[in-house]
């Protein structure tokens, strides 16, 4: 018999608030939109207590379920809710979203990076600048004195030479910030360097229960390495005489911008249960409390190496809110794409007002070659300390000596507890990636008694080789050289090998190259915004490190280093951050926007060896891999055309994509426009018929007059129109708009490159006045 709707009606209300209060509470953030500007700080958290008051039973459970209240640059807050509370919230025409506050992690300078990227001038910076008369980046921006960068991480440890204060100058008067006191840290441990510091711990509390202070620091205070590393690549001071362990990548360290004053949010902690080699958590609510703070902080850039696998709507991404509240207040944001590459459409941090960026190669290794039984000598690299002696071993394919339980798709992985301690005991064994941590495949030959082991890439890795300091001698291979190995074990009786101590080589080809961890495009928020927007150096990087973890982040390894090596977009990010800092300190009223399309306009697409930027494996890469191309900031410094955008241009854009109550004062236009249409720096089109036009607005910011013409390498399968094909500017400041018509070519293929002309296809787009190229990635696909 079918129930009359009146009575489902009233049934649903009478079970729904029973269902509810059976279930479990969650840490909900509750998106409010910009603030209207009439309430006082204290008005605005007390009308989050209001919201909370009109669904919890009582005003004690109201105010108990309240962890955060965004009240600074961010309206919202963050609670502990059930499902059902969550969903009353969203159904106010005020609310903006709702979203589980879900945790995410790092996906998880240095001695070469600068130099590579084109910064040169390495030398200890003065704060005496009149005399100095060089045109170099860092002389112009006086190495980012007075700029303010805010590093979302782990936190840092103070005492690493990377944040002394010694000739820093004064505190900027428009800080605002805090220095936080707790666990092993007080107010001493902020100086004119590191100028604040706070910690965020709630929702990860609200998650796990109160923090296991064996795990980490209730405090700024870093116990996993990852913040103080990137803290030091983006900012950190020039220290000479540096190098890792084994004297490693010997030379002097520093941070991009080495005079910018640091600020430390530390939201993201170590998981319980797991080995911190997995990374820490960071979680949405903790996250956003620490960038509303960070904006009402007064800093000028943040540095964000924080990611998650799944991204999210941007009504339901904490940093992607965040980093909206900060460009309307001109704070520039870089962030990192993750490292869930090489698979397509896996990359983080999609907004289009946030710099994402890919991780891309040095010109710089750690040889340590394999030499075979049959003298063949095989290329390695390694940064461990542990050295053979002189002597061969036999050496053994993991796969060949797993105990009987291991099953064989795992056979060749060395993971836990995997090999025969008889048939590995004095041994070399060649492991192969794939299942499990790099380093942990070390630990399990040394806990087996192997001599010695050998990290073979996997097809997927190609030959992108990441350099560990294992705990036992060791040494890591590409892909074709674990091949060439195996190949040699099963065709000999008795195959023996030796691993040759690290060394440090420079200068070495092709480089850059795209590493093969970097996530990748498309965007899946939004296809018609390109992402990544830049690469930069990320793997095999050299940057301060925290004295309570080891170089391996392992339990069992009891090394503690100054300086660690360390691999990801979390390395890459703090590159772009310190780049964009140097621009603000010479451009302080250039918009967040205009510091963004300098970068982007003018990375480069060559590696040293004059060819295009390849993958890992030698292919051609791409902008869904590199976005624009590869960071070179001091041809950022002097970009001759940028792509602006302010504020009201970006909420016109989410207008277009469905968010049009972000701001009250703001209102929407009645045709809404294509999100293609948004004045970025790349052109991104998807899903179209048989043409679009798109529209650009380009500033001229280069001295005196100019003329800029237009060339246009089109994408396989499409005609590609530029109107006008030559614009004139006869001052800074002047803007000129053009449009780019793209049309859809009538044959289906590319014959001679077998291409269907649907999907993703690339070309660019420049305008040159003689001086300056600057040069815009186009991605099309009709699909």
């Amino acid at each position: 018999m079918k129930i009359p709707s009146i009575i489902l009606s009233f049934l649903l209300c009478i079970l729904l608030p029973i269902i509810a209060s059976s279930s479990q509470n969650k840490i909900y953030v509750v998106y409010l939109g910009e603030h209207s500007g009439e309430k006082a700080i204290h008005e605005i958290e007390e009308n989050h207590h209001k919201y909370l008051a009109t669904i919890k039973e009582t005003e004690e459970e109201a105010r108990a379920s309240l962890l955060y209240s965004y009240k600074h640059s961010i309206n919202g807050f963050a609670a502990l809710l059930t499902p059902y509370e969550a969903s009353k919230l969203l159904s106010m025409d005020e609310v903006v979203s709702v979203f589980e506050s879900h945790p995410r992690k790092h996906r998880t300078h240095t001695t070469r990076s600068w130099e590579f990227v084109g910064l040169e001038e390495q030398v200890k910076p003065q704060l005496e600048f009149e005399d100095n008369k060089s045109h170099s980046l860092l002389s112009r921006a006086k190495y980012g004195l007075n700029v303010i960068v805010g590093v979302l991480d782990s936190g840092f440890w103070p005492e690493s030479k990377s944040f002394s204060d010694e000739e820093m100058g004064p505190i900027p008067k428009s800080w605002k910030g805090i220095c936080q006191i707790g666990d092993a840290f007080n107010s001493s441990h902020c100086n004119r360097k590191v100028i604040g510091a706070r910690y965020y711990v709630k929702a990860y509390e609200s998650h796990y229960g109160p923090l296991n202070r064996s795990l980490d620091y209730l405090s700024p205070r870093d116990k996993d390495g990852h913040g103080t590393h990137t803290a030091s690549t983006v900012g950190g001071r020039s220290v000479p005489d540096v190098s890792f362990l084994a004297d490693l990548a010997n030379g002097t360290a520093s941070g991009g911008a080495p005079l910018v004053h640091l600020a430390i949010y530390k939201a993201c902690w170590a998981i319980p249960n797991q080995d911190k080699v997995n990374g820490n958590t960071c979680f949405d609510a903790d996250m956003l409390a620490a960038i509303d703070d960070a904006i009402n902080d007064g800093v000028n850039v943040m540095s964000i190496s924080i990611g998650t696998k799944e991204p999210s709507p941007y009504g339901e991404d904490a940093i992607a809110i965040g980093a909206l509240h900060a460009l309307k207040r001109n704070v520039v944001v870089a962030a990192s794409a993750g490292n869930e590459g090489p698979t397509p459409g896996t990359l983080s941090n999609q907004a289009p007002w946030v710099i994402t960026v890919g991780a891309s190669s040095l010109d710089r290794k750690f040889s340590a070659p394999v030499v075979l039984g049959n003298g063949v000598k095989i290329e390695g690299e390694t940064t461990t300390s542990y050295k053979m002696d002189n002597f061969t071993y036999p050496l053994v394919y993991a796969g060949d000596i797993v105990l009987p339980n291991v099953t064989k798709d795992v056979a060749g992985q060395c993971l836990p507890n995997s090999l025969s301690t008889e048939k590995a005991s004095g041994k070399v064994v060649l492991c192969l990636r794939g299942n499990g941590t790099r380093v942990g495949k070390g630990m399990e030959v040394n806990r087996a008694g192997g001599i010695a082991f050998i990290l073979g890439n996997s097809a997927a890795n190609g030959q992108e080789i990441v350099a560990d300091p294992h705990v036992l001698p060791a040494t890591a291979v590409g892909a074709i050289e674990a091949v060439q190995i195996l190949n040699y074990i099963k065709s000999n009786k008795n195959p023996m090998a030796k691993i040759i101590p690290a060394q440090t080589v420079v200068h070495t080809t092709p480089a850059p190259f795209m590493a093969s961890f970097t996530s990748r495009g498309p965007n899946t928020v939004d296809s018609n915004i390109l992402k990544p927007d830049i690469t930069a150096p990320g793997l095999n990087i050299l940057a301060a490190w925290s004295q309570a973890d080891s170089p391996t982040k392992l339990a069992a390894d009891d090394r503690r280093v100054e300086w660690n090596i360390y691999s990801g977009t979390s390395m890459s990010c703090p590159h772009v951050a310190a780049a964009a800092a140097l621009l603000k300190a010479i451009y302080p009223t250039w918009s967040s926007a205009a510091i963004r399309s300098a970068l982007i306009t003018t990375a480069g697409l060559m590696n040293n060896k004059g060819s295009l930027i390849t993958d890992s494996n030698g292919h051609p890469a791409d902008p869904f891999q590199y976005g624009s191309g590869h960071l070179r900031p001091t041809k950022a410094s002097d970009p001759g055309l940028v792509y602006d955008a302010s504020y009201t241009d970006y909420l016109t854009y989410l207008c277009g994509v469905g968010y049009k109550n972000i701001d009250s004062s703001f209102r929407c236009p009645k045709i809404l426009p294509k999100s293609y249409d948004l004045n970025y720096p790349s052109v991104a089109i998807s899903k179209f018929n048989d043409t679009v036009t798109v529209l650009r607005t380009v500033t001229n910011v280069a001295k005196g007059r100019s003329k800029y013409i237009a060339s246009v390498l089109p994408p396989v399968g499409y005609r590609v129109e530029v109107w006008p094909r030559v614009l004139t500017f006869k001052r800074v400041g002047q803007k000129k708009r053009f449009s780019v018509t793209v049309i859809k070519e009538t044959r289906t293929t590319d014959a001679a490159k077998g291409r269907v002309s649907n999907v993703y296809e690339f070309g660019w787009i420049s305008w040159f006045d003689g001086v300056h190229t600057v040069r815009s990635p186009m991605v099309v696909s009709s699909a």
